[in-house]
């Protein structure tokens, strides 16, 4: 399927498909909120340290199969499929930008 997303979640997939946490910078603004998992992860050097410590506890994928814009919202259902229980899952990201900066991201 083929889904046109703004720039900072095509760089988003990308650093999910990898294991260099750095691409991130490129993504989130400084002052980035991420709400997973019943936490709440405040500033781009603590959303590296989810993002990487997720990907080695967890070892999963994502797979985009839509997405939606409302002005500065992004909302695209996923698939999760990893190591973890139930997998694969289907959850739901939900993206607010501030310019071309990911401003804050709730997965549920």
């Amino acid at each position: 399927m083929n889904i046109t997303l703004p720039a900072a979640l095509a760089v988003y997939l990308k650093a999910e498909a990898s294991t260099d946490t750095d691409i991130l910078a490129s993504c989130f603004a400084a002052d980035a909120v991420v709400r997973d998992e019943g936490r709440k992860i405040e500033g781009l050097e603590a959303i590296k340290a989810w993002k990487k410590t997720s990907k080695a506890k967890y070892q999963y994928s994502v797979e985009p199969l839509g997405a939606s814009q409302d002005a500065a919202t992004v909302t695209m259902p996923a698939r999760l499929t990893g190591n973890f229980p139930g997998s694969p899952v289907e959850v739901t990201y939900t993206f607010v930008l501030a310019g071309d900066k990911i401003a804050s991201l709730e997965i549920r």
